[in-house]
């Protein structure tokens, strides 16, 4: 007897490496067959078919037909139970050439990771994005969010056939992300060639504008002299690197800001640092900051969305305006000359993490997936 077959479609293989390994594995312990479609080659684990898709990130890429056809390839010779697609471009391709499997019965699923119309976005972003996913709800059995603004809002505007969600967002392995006592962070700093007598922050993103790195280090240059016994690093590479590093070279923040490049051991980073920061202008639930609570950081983010699904304002850590270079920096300040308030925020920020935890996120995913295959 054959299995039942699931798809999981995204961009790029990375995007399935980062955040759909456990469920994939949660559908091959229930008894699927598991299918990926994504932009690569690489081998997945726990996948038993990797479909190679000439997805592209841009809207306005030709090859985005050359997918589309590829796509309804697959469509047409495989039955499949369940769809789960994410990444905006791929889950619009897929919800589209999905619409004559979805009338033999499959049922698709759509995780908005972080829709691109959202408060304070562009009217670009609005006009380009907001119709479209809309639209789209038509063609969708259900719709999964990660933070309550998309939440409501697509509800509100979305089709009334389409279901909708909001969960914990896709997990993070608290295995992995923990905190540390004082000697073990001493001991690691050591391992990392970092003074023990730094006050260190850390910054783990993409190099890019929109995780806008530049934000910080005009900081540092404005409020030179409140950055004295501190370091910054930034986790992580993006089509800003050099332009980055050029600046932090103009301004001869140097000794004060480092690259530390991709990362396979950011845990050990996020451990023997002090404050988890974040000036992100766009965030659906930052990862990358969740890891950093898990690990007992306090946060000092960015005021927006994503972010304030997390932060509680003076208790987990602290949010400030985008651009308010002069409350960022104060915020600094102050966790870094009281340690109980620091530690204290730490703890906090541990607690509400664990809300987020991966084996959480799965229950909720596990009921939404049952749901629709009828078990």
């Amino acid at each position: 007897m054959n299995k039942k077959k699931i798809l999981f479609v995204a961009t790029v293989d990375g995007h399935i490496k980062s955040f759909h390994i456990p469920y994939l594995k949660w559908f091959k312990d229930n008894g699927y067959e598991t299918h990926v479609a994504s932009n690569g080659h690489s081998d997945l684990e726990f996948v038993d078919k990797k479909w190679h898709v000439e997805f592209e990130r841009s809207p306005f890429k030709i090859k985005q037909f050359t997918a589309f056809r590829q796509l309804k390839d697959i469509l047409k010779n495989n039955d499949f139970e369940l769809i789960s697609c994410h990444t905006p471009m791929a889950g619009v391709l897929t919800r589209l050439a999905a619409r004559g499997a979805r009338k033999s019965g499959t049922k698709l699923l759509y995780t908005a990771h972080g829709f691109h119309f959202f408060n304070g976005a562009s009217f670009v972003n609005w006009l380009l994005y907001f119709p479209m996913e809309v639209l789209l709800t038509h063609f969708t059995d259900s719709v999964i969010t990660i933070n309550e603004e998309d939440y409501l809002r697509i509800k509100k505007f979305g089709s009334k056939r389409c279901t909708y969600f909001k969960i914990p967002g896709i997990g993070v392995n608290s295995d992995k992300f923990f905190p540390v006592n004082a000697s073990i962070k001493d001991n690691l700093r050591k391992q990392f060639g970092f003074p023990q007598d730094k006050f260190i922050l850390i910054y783990a993103a993409e190099l890019s504008n929109r995780k806008n790195q530049r934000f910080i280090i005009e900081s540092i240059q404005k409020y030179r002299a409140d950055f004295e016994d501190i370091l910054i690093l930034f986790a992580g590479r993006g089509d800003d690197e050099q332009k980055l590093k050029d600046l932090v070279h103009e301004f001869s923040l140097d000794d004060i800001v480092n690259f530390m490049g991709f990362r396979t051991d950011i845990d050990k980073l996020f451990q023997l640092s002090d404050i988890g920061i974040s000036s992100s202008k766009q965030e659906g639930l930052p990862i990358n900051t969740l890891e950093e609570m898990f690990t007992g950081l306090p946060v000092i983010v960015s005021d927006e969305r994503g972010h304030r699904e997390l932060v509680v304002n003076e208790v987990n850590g602290y949010l400030f305006e985008q651009r308010d270079y002069k409350s960022f920096v104060s915020k600094i300040s102050k966790l870094k000359s009281n340690t109980k308030l620091r530690l204290e925020m730490g703890k906090q920020a541990r607690l509400t993490a664990n809300r987020f935890e991966l084996r959480v996120c799965l229950t909720f995913m596990s009921k939404i997936f049952r749901k629709h295959l009828n078990e």
